[in-house]
């Protein structure tokens, strides 16, 4: 019977069911939306490198060395490996901006010195070519790895491998091309850097043997906390940095920052996810003003029903079903909606679609508690009619 009642005004039923679907679809949107942007910045955060710490010089807590802060040695290097057991992999790097040029092609671009550690600490792989060998890093020989935006921008399809370029005033040969990571979600381009061994970067393009950064990865089952203390401790002791004194160096866990980036995005789908079920509430109050319509509509039809022998509650069922039918309907359609233009968006953004039971669920449920919240009081509003005026109702 609801059925009917709800087909034989098609049109109308639709539009009232459109707050619904609009609500539902919004939430379901929001929620999967919000929850790939936090996936994707946690992917990110992950593909840095396996529990990895970054050290750099400075106290202003912020990535980058200040003009006062003392900058890393490689003694400093030993006596991490040597002293803190909760490291498993150590690997100093200095760095700077150069053009990179091949024949007729240039690039500018990121030069990172460092050695084999740098790719073990930062999960790259190399995808032509080969590592650099003992003697490379050890003599500082003329030899450089690309990541795969100077490659392309220097050699277009073509294999570099064996090539001589010139980075800034140093010859090197082309022994490796890097597998591609692609743009991070903070909108960095990951692979655009070449990697040549520390020692030739120190002495051919810094023209110092400064460290500028230090990156480890704490011990498999280690909880890189652990590491992050043993870590300050050792530089405090080295730097000769009294009891209460701020450090002149920064420790940054990169697990802490993407769990705090992930509870941020996650308070901002949840607050994005409650600003779209306003729009349920609303579609509710769409439905109860049709169900108020329709039972002065029909308050003949109420009166024969009563008449023949129907009770009051067969008649706040009747009308109660519809409401909920009518929200139901809504809830089916806004989770198709929602769901499709959730998958649209994250294919825009290059997100990854992260639909959820729990949201499907719990929008789909609460759109059937908005046809029961608001279709009781006009189903409770005909059930109370009373037989008699009903009949005379024209």
């Amino acid at each position: 019977m609801a059925i009917t009642a709800i087909r034989r005004n098609a049109m109308r039923s639709f539009l009232t069911t459109l707050g619904v679907i609009i609500g539902v679809a919004s939430v379901i949107a929001m929620v999967t939306l919000g929850r790939g942007a936090t996936a994707s910045v946690t992917n990110d955060i992950s593909a840095l490198g396996n529990n990895m710490l970054i050290i750099v010089p400075g106290a202003d807590r912020r990535f980058g060395s200040s003009s006062s802060a003392q900058p890393f040695t490689q003694d400093d290097v030993n006596a991490i490996r040597e002293e803190v057991p909760a490291v498993a992999l150590v690997a100093p790097t200095s760095g700077g901006a150069g053009r990179a040029v091949y024949g007729n092609q240039n690039w500018s671009t990121g030069v990172t010195g460092a050695d084999n550690s740098y790719l073990r600490v930062r999960n790259w792989n190399v995808e032509l070519g080969r590592e650099f060998n003992d003697g490379e890093v050890r003599t500082g020989q003329a030899v450089c790895i690309l990541g795969e935006t100077p490659r392309r921008e220097l050699f277009g399809a073509g294999s570099p491998i064996g090539e001589q370029i010139r980075v800034g005033t140093v010859s090197c040969e082309v022994i490796a091309v890097l597998e591609s990571k692609g743009t991070s979600t903070f909108g960095e381009d990951q692979d655009d850097f070449i990697l040549m061994p520390l020692v030739t970067f120190q002495r051919r393009m810094s023209g110092n043997e400064n460290i500028g950064a230090i990156l480890v990865s704490a011990t498999e089952g280690v909880p890189t906390r652990d590491a992050q203390l043993d870590l300050i401790a050792l530089l405090r002791q080295r730097r000769r940095i009294h009891v209460g004194d701020e450090d002149d160096f920064v420790v940054r866990d990169m697990q802490e920052i993407g769990q705090v980036v992930s509870t941020v995005t996650g308070v901002l789908t949840t607050l994005l996810g409650a600003i779209a079920a306003v729009s349920l509430l609303v579609g509710g109050i769409g439905i109860m003003n049709i169900m108020l319509v329709a039972v002065t509509e029909r308050t003949r039809e109420i009166g024969i029903r009563m008449a023949i022998g129907a009770r009051a509650g067969d008649v706040l069922l009747q009308f109660l079903v519809e409401a909920i039918t009518l929200s139901v309907l809504g809830g089916v359609m806004g989770i198709a909606l929602g769901l499709l233009g959730s998958w649209g968006a994250a294919r825009a953004f290059d997100l990854p679609w992260v639909p959820g039971m729990d949201v499907i669920a719990g929008s789909f449920l609460f759109s059937a508690l908005v046809g029961v919240f608001f279709g009781y009081y006009p189903a409770h509003k005909a059930a109370q009619l009373n037989p008699i005026e009903a009949l005379r109702y024209e």
